[in-house]
């Protein structure tokens, strides 16, 4: 192997330029990526470097694999785009990750296709980086999460002027009948606040303003003053009375104005947002086997559902219900309830890139390790992506697989071991 040399420079990273280095074989350009210390990250120490290998063709059984880079665990709340954090989802990619994946294996103007889009945070780092995107995902919240980050606000008075109008339009329908709610739906809020907030957003979904109803949507719950709800969790909706008794903090069972939460809402969230681009965008609201994916398209980055270990119906029971699903489409993406469904699942997936992606394409596939103990699941869910993919994609190549523990803050709850980390496989078309 000749003397690496520099080929492209990643993004920023706390302050750190962070070129990547290729190697001579013409098949792995893409097979060495910087390994940083924390310490590094802050710049009291020298960047260090490791290979991730791989040379195309090495058998399954010699393949080695690497460690995630250590700035991939870094927080990026307070330098990531603002856009990041419309809403809270639960088992969503960091942005971080996906910015470096998104860089490494594709170029600006190139097409890049997320089937499983989730809370966007993939097509957003794509369109930041340049490049045209395709998302599709099954569930009415991430089709809202997805819609709002690739077509936000152009500006805060735009956004605002976008607000006053819906008011004004649902003026006119007068008060909400809170009997046609549900129990548990109104046990969250104060009435006046809950009729101000269904006023509103029955009009901002008759205009279909995903960027507004995002926003709303990540406002809905929480026991924060700015919040709408009385005392909740934020992530998964649950009233956390006991913890904060009506007795003891009236102040945050009393009525909440709507429209002060909201502006402050759509101020943090575009907050961080600079101009992008000018890219092609696009986005189907169905199940992976019902979209016509674009063929030819560069790149196929997507996190697939994590099988058996979430429940996105019952997590997000709250934002669906106000989303109102078309009943004839689940919001889960069917193949995460059993091995079964998953085999399915990735073997459409695998059909999807033998026949449309691009020839020296790269297809890269965030598994979530989920491992089920004391029944037949126990293989690993990457590996079964792996053996799926050698028979039903049999251009495509394995080039290598970045392992990323998933700490417990990252979890839903803290006591589910059942996705303890995840593994990034990675693979080129010849």
């Amino acid at each position: 192997m000749q003397s690496p040399r520099l080929v492209r420079r990643l993004p920023d990273v706390k302050g750190c330029r962070l070129p990547t280095i290729r190697c001579s074989h013409r098949d792995v350009k893409d097979c060495i990526i910087p390994h940083v210390t924390s310490r590094g990250l802050r710049g009291t120490s020298k960047v260090r470097w490791r290979s991730v290998i791989d040379i195309t063709g090495t058998p399954s059984s010699q393949l080695r694999t690497s460690n995630c880079p250590d700035y991939w665990r870094s927080s990026v709340s307070h330098t990531e785009c603002s856009l990041h954090q419309l809403a809270p989802y639960i088992g969503k990619l960091k942005s971080i990750i996906a910015r470096d994946l998104v860089t490494s294996y594709s170029r600006v103007g190139q097409l890049v296709v997320d089937p499983f889009s989730g809370s966007g945070t993939i097509p957003l780092e794509a369109t930041l980086l340049g490049r045209n995107v395709f998302a599709s995902d099954s569930s009415a919240y991430a089709a809202t999460l997805t819609r709002a980050k690739l077509n936000p606000a152009s500006s805060l008075e735009t956004a605002f002027k976008t607000v006053d109008e819906i008011a004004y339009v649902s003026e006119p329908h007068g008060a909400v009948d809170l009997r046609t709610v549900p129990a548990w739906v109104r046990a969250f809020f104060h009435p006046q606040t809950l009729k101000s907030v269904l006023r509103f957003w029955y009009a901002a979904m008759a205009s279909d303003q995903y960027f507004i109803m995002a926003c709303l949507l990540g406002i809905l719950h929480h026991q924060r003053p700015g919040f709408l709800s009385y005392p909740a969790s934020h992530l998964v909706p649950y009233l956390r009375s006991n913890k904060f008794p009506e007795h003891l903090y009236p102040e945050l069972y009393s009525y909440r104005p709507f429209r002060p939460r909201l502006l402050a809402k759509i101020e943090r969230a575009l907050a961080r947002c600079s101009p992008r681009p000018i890219v092609a965008s696009d986005f189907v609201h169905a199940p992976l086997r019902m979209v016509d994916f674009p063929s030819g398209f560069d790149a196929l980055i997507t996190s697939p559902p994590y099988m058996n270990a979430l429940d996105y119906e019952r997590d997000n029971r709250l934002r669906l219900w106000f989303l109102k699903p078309d009943t004839n489409c689940s919001d889960r993406e069917p193949g995460c309830r059993s091995i079964s469904d998953f085999v399915n699942l990735v073997r459409t997936l695998a059909d999807l890139v033998e026949a449309r992606l691009a020839n020296r394409g790269h297809c890269v596939l965030v598994v979530g390790e989920s491992v089920s103990r004391g029944s037949a699941s126990l293989r690993h869910p990457a590996r079964i992506a792996l053996d799926i993919m050698r028979e039903r994609a049999s251009s495509l190549t394995l080039l290598h697989e970045i392992r990323d523990s998933i700490p417990d803050i990252r979890r839903a709850r803290r006591e589910n071991a059942a996705v303890k980390s995840e593994s990034v496989l990675v693979f080129k078309k010849k």
